[in-house]
């Protein structure tokens, strides 16, 4: 009950981090150090690296909130690529750069034919022996996540770094999902399900 009384605060808007609006154009100028590893349009040439072309600003903004968090010793999300990158961000910076790549256009991925009937199945469903809650619950039929709640967009990011993600959240070396939720969820899954899942959500549109 307590997380589903958190999941619809969430999309209320309710739950979250208070966020300043962000100016695309100005975030587009602030974007020089980004482009080694996120390119020039925010579509990685790298499957290490993800596509924040396309992802919702509200995410984006919280993503870059919780690395300066964690590079502080906080509560947040401990990344050493990422640490140097947000130090010396301003709240304003971080808007204006979640404002620019989200105005962007995601490249899309085409989902593997051998994935397609077991990823569905998953994704749409879920496993309600295994507890294991349907995926389009949170990130859409469509794999588009929801902005309001800061529920990623997960279409057209690189298969690997879906599942690399989904990992990191299984071990809990990636903790910043409200009230725990992916590590709920992703503790549950086997590696094949991951692989499935990591290929299937990347391909749709």
């Amino acid at each position: 009950m307590k997380k589903i009384v958190f999941t619809l605060a969430l999309m209320l808007g309710v739950v979250g981090v208070a966020q300043a609006q962000g100016d695309a154009e100005a975030g587009k100028a602030k974007a020089a150090t980004c482009v080694a590893c996120h390119g020039n349009d925010g579509n990685s040439p790298t499957d290490m690296y993800p596509k924040i072309a396309g992802q919702h600003a509200s995410y984006l903004e919280k993503q870059l909130i919780e690395f300066k968090t964690g590079a502080t010793g906080g509560a947040g999300r401990a990344n050493a690529i990422m640490a140097p990158m947000v130090m010396g961000l301003s709240a304003q910076d971080m808007a204006d750069l979640a404002a620019f790549y989200a105005s962007e256009a995601i490249t899309p991925v085409a989902t593997p034919e051998e994935v397609i009937e077991a990823g569905a199945a998953l994704y749409r469903g879920g496993d309600l022996e295994r507890g294991i809650t349907a995926c389009i619950a949170c990130h859409s039929p469509r794999g588009e996540g929801l902005e309001s709640a800061r529920f990623p967009r997960l279409s057209g990011q690189h298969p690997a770094y879906i599942k690399a993600q989904l990992l990191a959240f299984r071990s809990g070396e990636r903790e910043n999902d409200p009230n725990g939720m992916m590590r709920d969820i992703a503790k549950k899954l086997t590696d094949q399900d991951i692989e499935i899942l990591s290929q299937y959500v990347a391909g749709l549109r």
